[in-house]
């Protein structure tokens, strides 16, 4: 018999891949930006941004608590934006997880740039003792002509800055980018600039996915109208721009998102080398480099 989560859910929900064995906890409905113009993941009307109501999620956790207590080890804070709460909110929370679910070891959220910009390190701090030890920032890519195209709402210094709050704070922090964002016209600005920014913040983690667009690439194009995909080889070779750029002391990278090519696995910078090489040979023989079949790639 399957276990019934006595948790209210607003369909499609979403969580990195990371946390599939992770119970996901909404703390709020879509996104509070949600005006990035590469993202279809909060634009159904369902998902319209909306504060979950605190009484209604203390009582979920309480009701989790009854029936699987001690199952639990992870717990993921939904849907796009647990981060806009108030650290008061958040707090309470934290402290309920804690209570009802004793066994957990591990609370992540998304996080977006923007909502860290009240949030001092001491606060963050809290949050972290609390419970809270990773947080995911979609950085997309860290140059400012393409951050405007997408209408990111961040910069190059807005998303650094959030990175070292959470550093500063102990917060584990998970970076994802988008290979190919900048299409034919912005590519290598986008790799170098995105280089420049992992490498002033030294992320504990490093994702990144290849953009694209199931529902089609209308939306996207009317704001960045100059942008022509990348084709397999210039995504490799962006891809190998952007690693050789890369200057780290230890950051676990993951390139192994379902709408990648090519899957990419190491720890930078010490497996710098190899990850070049598999990067190499895939433009200089994609024939033999074992790429995701095109069947098997999704968003």
């Amino acid at each position: 018999m399957s276990t019934v989560i006595p948790i209210r859910y607003i369909n499609p929900v979403f969580r990195p891949p990371s946390e599939a064995e992770s119970l996901i906890l909404p703390l709020t409905n879509g996104c509070s930006w949600n005006k990035c113009t590469y993202c279809e993941m909060y634009t159904a009307p369902q998902k319209k941004f909306a504060l979950r109501d605190e009484d209604e999620t203390l009582a979920a956790l309480h009701a989790c608590g009854e029936q699987f207590a001690d199952q639990v080890q992870r717990v993921f804070l939904g849907d796009g934006d647990a981060m806009v709460l108030s650290t008061r909110r958040l707090m309470t929370l934290l402290a309920a997880i804690k209570t009802h679910l004793p066994r957990v070891r591990r609370i992540s959220s998304y996080c977006l740039p923007r909502n860290l910009r009240h949030k001092s390190v001491q606060e963050l701090q809290e949050l972290r003792e609390a419970g809270l030890s990773l947080a995911y920032v979609g950085a997309e890519s860290g140059d400012d002509e393409l951050l405007q195209h997408i209408h990111k709402g961040e910069t190059f210094e807005s998303t650094r800055e959030a990175l070292d709050k959470l550093g500063a704070a102990g917060i584990s922090r998970s970076v994802m980018l988008l290979n190919g964002l900048g299409g034919v016209v912005l590519s290598q600005q986008h790799a170098a600039n995105s280089a420049r920014l992992i490498n002033l913040t030294q992320p504990e983690f490093l994702a990144t996915l290849v953009v694209s667009f199931p529902q089609g690439e209308a939306r996207f194009c009317q704001a960045f109208p100059q942008w022509e995909p990348l084709d397999q080889p210039a995504l490799f070779a962006e891809m190998l721009q952007f690693l050789q750029a890369l200057e780290l002391k230890r950051t676990v990278f993951r390139s192994d998102h379902a709408s990648n090519w090519l899957v990419l696995k190491g720890v930078l910078g010490a497996e710098k080398e190899r990850l070049l090489a598999q990067v190499n040979a895939a433009l200089q023989q994609p024939e033999l480099a074992k790429l995701r079949p095109s069947w098997q790639r999704g968003l």
